[in-house]
């Protein structure tokens, strides 16, 4: 049964399966539920078995979980991915011109199109990279990009996740595990494959390699924080992958000027690095100088032009939610074109006009912190009590620059499988855009993330979201 308050992107409001899900309705009409939910409870057991989990920090118990994973596909017609895909490579288009001119001639700040505030009071800006040029001039080789959908043809950017976009082996593991368990849907309907993203993320990353390097063979690896970190699964799986190696900071020294990884044979060089390590662990003689996971003087490598690191450091501030709000001019800015997919409306804290609408609309918006990833540190009003909304309140008062406040948005939904049959959850999705010299590769699909809990707007894993395998079909 339909809301009609939520655009469903199976069923219209008659009930009758749209376009992209016709085949698939067939299908699953013709099928045994008890069947189904078996194999659901198969998908459970193989994502054990294969231990893809995640931690949960802050907990004493049960800190490492599996993600939930729903085998009804979300399905998205190829006119609607054409749409997407050309938005999504416009804003990742704008977003590393921006990361260029921010560290080098500011012109967007000149221009008055962006208040100088919002870079010189970041955080994540970094004066290391001011007058640096990453190899082949690309700052963010890796982009997730968030997005949501309320109705036809109605798709918004809810955020950039241009520093360390996690969940792609989830993208990869849940279409491996529905290949498996249903491999008669896939014979009968035209769904792209995504299993060539590790070969193009290794491709991808060896275009930026360092341009004094044999770009035919450029040594690839991945800097993970260990073990305890809570996509130590995804750095393990990508690196085996791509043939690259898995390195922690200890497997790694600067030896002649060059980043070198200790092997059997002795210290053999690096050309790139894949980190997975914050920009503030990377290096303890450029940054935070307590850290043990990062490298000794691998900034002095990277300005010397001697390794490509990506994400490049530094290009965190486009994870920013109070730039996000400037998206809209930014993209206009460096491609002179308006911005294809929509930005949520949003409030910043920071204006007092704001503010003030903010705390007199609390109960109706969504605040989020301006670095909170994850779904920590955020307030859905409609769903919150009346003491979370006074002690967020207090909150926004005593740290107004820390928010941002969006509009609820009524998201669509895509079934998911339960015990009393399909039941409608809402989703968000997160493609995956690799970009090089010249080039920009968006894989067919991307990360569902669906909020399993009946009524919640929250997908994130951390607070108890699923995921989902993402199908586009071809033409």
């Amino acid at each position: 049964m339909t809301d009609n308050r939520f655009f469903d992107e199976m069923l219209t409001g008659a009930g009758d399966a749209r376009v992209p899900y016709s085949e698939y309705a067939k299908w699953f009409s013709g099928e045994d539920p008890k069947v189904l939910l078996k194999k659901s409870n198969e998908a459970e057991t193989f994502f054990r078995r294969i231990g893809i989990t995640f931690n949960v920090y802050g907990q004493k118990e049960a800190q490492e979980r599996l993600i939930p994973f729903d085998i009804v596909p979300r399905i998205i017609a190829a006119r609607e991915w054409r749409l997407l895909e050309k938005g999504i490579e416009q804003r990742v288009r704008a977003l590393n011109a921006f990361l260029a001119d921010i560290y080098h001639r500011q012109e967007i700040i000149k221009s008055g199109r962006l208040p100088e505030h919002i870079i010189s009071r970041n955080d994540a800006f970094l004066p290391q990279m001011v007058g640096m040029t990453p190899p082949g001039g690309v700052y963010t080789h890796i982009v997730g990009t968030d997005l949501v959908r309320t109705g036809e043809n109605e798709f918004y950017v809810l955020e950039d996740n241009a520093r360390t976009p996690s969940g792609v082996s989830y993208m990869l593991e849940n279409r491996e595990t529905m290949l498996q368990m249903f491999p008669e849907l896939f014979t009968k309907m035209k769904v792209r494959p995504v299993s060539g993203y590790p070969a193009e993320l290794r491709r991808s990353l060896s275009e930026c390699a360092p341009p004094n390097f044999d770009r035919a063979k450029p040594r690839v690896a991945v800097l993970t924080p260990g073990i305890h970190n809570s996509a130590y699964f995804e750095h393990s799986f990508l690196a085996d992958q791509m043939g690259a190696e898995l390195v922690e900071a200890g497997d790694l020294r600067v030896v002649d000027g060059k980043v070198q990884m200790r092997t059997t044979m002795g210290y053999k060089p690096i050309d790139v690095i894949y980190r997975r390590v914050d920009d503030d662990f990377l290096d303890p003689l450029s940054f935070n100088p307590d850290s043990m996971l990062g490298v000794p003087g691998i900034m002095d490598v990277y300005r010397a032009g001697n390794i490509t690191i990506a994400n490049a450091p530094g290009t965190g501030i486009a994870d920013d939610k109070a730039l996000y709000s400037y998206m809209p001019d930014i993209v206009e800015f460096y491609t002179g074109e308006k911005a294809i997919l929509k930005n949520v409306p949003t409030w910043r804290c920071s204006e007092p006009d704001s503010l003030q609408y903010v705390l007199d609309n609390l109960n109706e918006l969504v605040v989020k912190e301006v670095h909170g990833s994850g779904g920590y540190g955020m307030l859905v009003g409609p769903a919150a009590s009346k003491k979370e909304l006074a002690e967020f309140g207090a909150k926004l008062r005593a740290k107004p620059d820390n928010y941002v406040a969006q509009p609820t948005l009524a998201l669509s939904t895509v079934p998911i499988m339960t015990k009393k049959g399909l039941a409608p959850r809402h989703v968000d999705l997160r493609p995956y855009v690799l970009v090089a010299p010249g080039r920009v590769h968006i894989t067919p699909g991307g990360l569902t993330r669906v909020a399993l809990k009946e009524g919640s707007l929250v997908v994130n894993s951390s607070q108890g979201g699923g995921t989902k395998d993402t199908w586009v079909l071809g033409d």
